[in-house]
Formats: structure tokens, C-alpha cells, sequence
């Protein structure tokens, strides 16, 4: 296990080397006139100049690349070139809000689509046609019209949530629960289409192994065949898929925050990305790139726990 383990935590470093190194190249060699940008149109040459030798944008790009890699190791991202805050300050102040809303879609999707498959699989029918019909709207309408959908109908007309703002935990826990409840079902009804389709899929194939048929004839009854080892065997490809749903709502988050107004990453990264404050882009990826791998290396060892095999793979 602790080679699995080392294995998977050595492939995330070389994950995080191989997507900084690509963000920040294509960030400068796109940025353009940075210089410029930051100080606007008006700006003289020789201020333009200035700022340029300040920033050490006229310095090789290789140079600027392992000076901010040889910041970022000691967690240190640099400041915004708008605002100076510190990039570290300005993520972990707003992570916390993104994080609440996709953790809490995340377990939403878990417990809706495995209960949502699992009947789907067994009842088959009328109840499987129900399930894959209701996956497909889920896929085909848009994340926004969701959210302004819900907005409209349980915010504005029924008036049972706000429609904007957030309202941290520490504050208010029965305030935050009603400005995160409809972001959080918002991102969550894509994800839910995706791994309840597949946990259908999964729990079939599994009813239609061996096993199966012999734990049945030794007197085990259905529920316990089904709950103890059916689920157990396809919770590895549902897993997968619920971790690319994790990391997909991510990026469904920004959508979701900008319409709900909520002041998280998403917010972050729309105005950093607007005005190309690279610096703070740059510590959106590491951020983000860093709760992949984690994620993934969690998923990996619950995968390894469901089916050692995959531990020597």
C-alpha cells in the first residue's frame, strides 16, 4: 500500500509540474503587452518600460518561469498585478465557498445517482426507462439554464431561498444553508446524469456474474447479495466517474457563482482571466490542479480498498 501510495503521489508532482509549466507559458506568450495593460493606454514608453524591467517581464521566459516555480515551492504565488493583494490570501479567502458548494454537489450526486442506479438496475422496466430519461435531460440542458431556472422558480416566485449573496457558516449556518442550497443543486444535476447512468451500468454487469447466482443458491438473500458485494464490485467505475464529475464541477462552479453572486473562485477567476493578472491565474491552477490530485490519490486508495487488484496496476 505504501508504494501504491508513493507511486500515485509521484505522478500528481509530475502532474502539477507538467500543468504549471504549460499555463504559464501560454499565459505570457499570449498576454501581449502586459506592461501596457496593466497601466493602460495612456501610459507613456519609458512608464511602460519601467514597469516591464519591475515585473521582469524583459528578462527570458524560462528565467521568469523557475524564479515563480522556485516561489510557488515555498508557497509563495506572488501578489496580483492589480490589486497587490497576495495570491495565496486572495484563494484561500474564496476556496472555502467554491470548496462548500462542490463538496456539497459532489455528495449530493453520490447519494442521488447510487440510489437513483441501484433501483434503475434491479427494478429495470418502467423504473430504468425513468432513470435514463431523466440522465438525458440532465446531460442536454445547460448548467446556467438550471440555475436561473431554480433561481426563478424557489427563489423569486416562492420566495423559500435568496436568489444572490452568500452568507458564510460561522455567521449564520441556517443562512448559509439557504444561499448554498440551490448552487449546490444547480452543479449537482449534470453530475448526477453522468454516475447514475454508470452505477446502473455497473450494478447489471455485476448481477450477471457467477458470484452471483452462487451466493444466491447458498441462501444469501437479494438485498444482502446486492448491498455487500454488487455494490462493492461496481463502485470502481462509479467512483472514476464521480471524480471527474468532482473536478468537472469546478469548472461548473464558476457559471453557477457568477449567477448566484457568490464570492468564490469562479469570481476570482473571471476577473483575473478579464484582465490578465497572470500571477493570480497562475495560483488558480496550482490551487486547482492540487485538489485534483488529491482527489484522485482519495479515489485511488477507495478503488484499492474496494478491489486490491488495483493496488499492483
Amino acid at each position: 500500500m505504501f508504494r501504491f501510495i508513493l507511486r500515485r503521489l509521484l505522478s500528481g508532482v509530475v502532474l502539477l509540474f507538467v500543468i504549471s509549466t504549460i499555463a504559464f507559458a501560454l499565459l505570457y506568450i499570449g498576454g501581449g503587452d502586459i506592461a501596457r495593460r496593466i497601466l493602460g493606454q495612456s501610459a507613456t514608453p519609458e512608464t511602460v518600460a519601467q514597469k516591464a524591467e519591475e515585473l521582469g517581464l524583459n528578462r527570458p521566459l524560462y528565467e521568469q518561469y523557475f524564479d515563480w516555480l522556485a516561489g510557488a515551492v515555498q508557497g509563495d504565488l506572488g501578489a496580483s498585478w492589480f490589486t497587490g493583494q497576495l495570491v495565496t490570501e486572495g484563494i484561500s479567502s474564496r476556496l472555502a465557498v467554491t470548496l462548500s458548494l462542490v463538496i456539497g454537489a459532489t455528495l449530493l450526486t453520490a447519494i442521488v445517482a447510487v440510489t437513483l442506479g441501484v433501483w434503475a438496475a434491479i427494478r429495470g422496466g418502467w423504473a430504468d426507462k425513468v432513470v435514463q430519461g431523466v440522465s438525458i435531460l440532465g446531460f442536454a440542458i445547460p448548467g446556467f439554464l438550471i440555475a436561473l431556472g431554480l433561481v426563478t422558480l424557489f427563489a423569486l416566485n416562492l420566495k423559500w431561498f435568496k436568489p444572490t449573496g452568500y452568507t458564510p457558516f460561522t455567521d449564520s449556518p441556517v443562512g448559509w444553508l439557504s444561499t448554498v442550497t440551490l448552487p449546490i443543486i444547480a452543479l449537482a444535476i449534470g453530475a448526477i446524469a453522468g454516475v447514475a447512468q454508470q452505477v446502473r451500468g455497473s450494478v447489471v454487469d455485476a448481477l450477471r456474474q457467477d458470484y452471483v447466482r452462487t451466493l444466491r443458491s447458498r441462501g444469501l438473500s437479494f438485498n444482502r447479495v446486492v448491498f455487500k458485494h454488487v455494490l462493492r464490485n461496481a463502485g470502481g467505475p462509479a467512483l472514476a466517474v464521480l471524480a471527474v464529475g468532482f473536478v468537472g464541477l469546478f469548472g461548473g462552479a464558476v457559471i453557477v457563482e457568477q449567477i448566484f453572486a457568490i464570492p468564490g473562485l469562479g469570481q476570482v477567476g473571471v476577473q483575473a482571466t478579464t484582465q490578465g493578472d497572470i500571477p493570480m491565474v497562475m495560483g488558480l491552477v496550482v490551487a486547482t490542479a492540487i485538489i485534483v490530485v488529491v482527489v484522485n490519490l482519495l479515489i485511488d486508495l477507495l478503488q484499492g480498498w474496494l478491489n486490491p487488484k488495483v493496488r499492483l496496476s
